[in-house]
């Protein structure tokens, strides 16, 4: 069957259903909202009793990544980013899930051919694409502050 590029767009647009875009910006922005809100209650309380506000901070980063690997586990993080979409790709929860979702799933493979190997399919690239631009960045930076 030929058709033309026109024709498979109206064949596509027919077969696609219309994207609820303000509903998924919206669910976005709470979820995410929420996760950012909840970090600051966290960092809030532990500043109120008495941690100093580098410790709190750290606690928070602490506590939002226990509860993602939890949630990820218990397999509720996916039904919330089901209908949070981006929103739950707050960067530290976002790659919390990206880590450990992986290793949960190949656990049966053993901690070396399972875990450790698959744990970083899904956030390896991230990483080396994030060291290797910050690389490139910096010797930019060093070139141009030489001359």
């Amino acid at each position: 069957m030929k058709m033309t590029k026109r024709e498979y767009q109206i064949m596509s647009k027919k077969a696609s259903p219309p994207s609820p875009v303000l509903l998924n910006c919206t669910n976005a922005f709470l979820v995410g909202g929420f996760i950012c809100g909840l970090g600051q209650v966290i960092t809030s309380l532990a500043v109120q009793n008495g941690m100093p506000l580098k410790d709190a901070r750290m606690l928070c980063c602490i506590l939002l990544i226990a509860a993602s690997i939890l949630l990820t586990a218990l397999d509720i993080y996916d039904a919330i980013a089901k209908h949070a979409g981006a929103g739950t790709l707050v960067p530290i929860t976002g790659f919390a899930n990206a880590v450990s979702s992986p290793a949960i799933e190949f656990k049966s493979e053993g901690f070396i051919l399972g875990v450790g190997a698959k744990m970083f399919t899904i956030a390896g690239p991230v990483i080396v694409y994030g060291v290797s631009a910050s690389v490139v960045y910096g010797l930019i930076y060093w070139i141009t502050t030489l001359f």
